[in-house]
């Protein structure tokens, strides 16, 4: 009898599954960047890449490599309303994401607020409140 472990082979490490959980729904097709803004101010160039940063600000990015990264702490309430939402959209909605693709969908949700309503969306009422409360904070 040998002490040696038995270990799977890479091909079966490695080996592609398919899970209906795991399986996302395709993205939306995004409609082809501007090449300017018709004023004739500034380059296609430019132009074309603000609009592109601007619709992957406002839309979630989903399951891809993310070449940036920010550290965010939040309170052990915010982190338990995070979880049971997420639980909830799994069980309820049959949905299953990381507490990184929530956050980014609720920015980017938050944003495209932002974006269409200016002075009267929801972060700047918050952010308002906030203040007036003497809740704000800088960390």
């Amino acid at each position: 009898m040998s002490r040696r472990a038995s270990l799977p082979g890479a091909s079966e490490l490695f080996r592609i599954t398919s899970s209906p959980a795991l399986d996302l729904p395709p993205a939306p097709a995004q409609p082809a960047p501007s090449t300017g803004n018709g004023d004739g101010n500034g380059s296609g160039d430019e132009t074309a890449h603000n609009d592109r940063l601007t619709r992957a600000a406002r839309s979630g990015s989903g399951r891809t490599k993310h070449d940036a990264k920010i550290t965010v702490y939040v309170s052990g309430d915010e982190l338990l309303a995070m979880e049971q939402a997420r639980l909830n959209l799994r069980a309820k909605h049959g949905l299953v994401l990381d507490r990184g693709r929530l956050v980014r969908e609720a920015v980017a949700v938050l944003l495209a607020d932002f974006d269409a309503a200016g002075e009267e969306s929801v972060l700047v009422q918050r952010l308002r409140a906030g203040a007036e409360d003497g809740k704000e904070t800088e960390n």
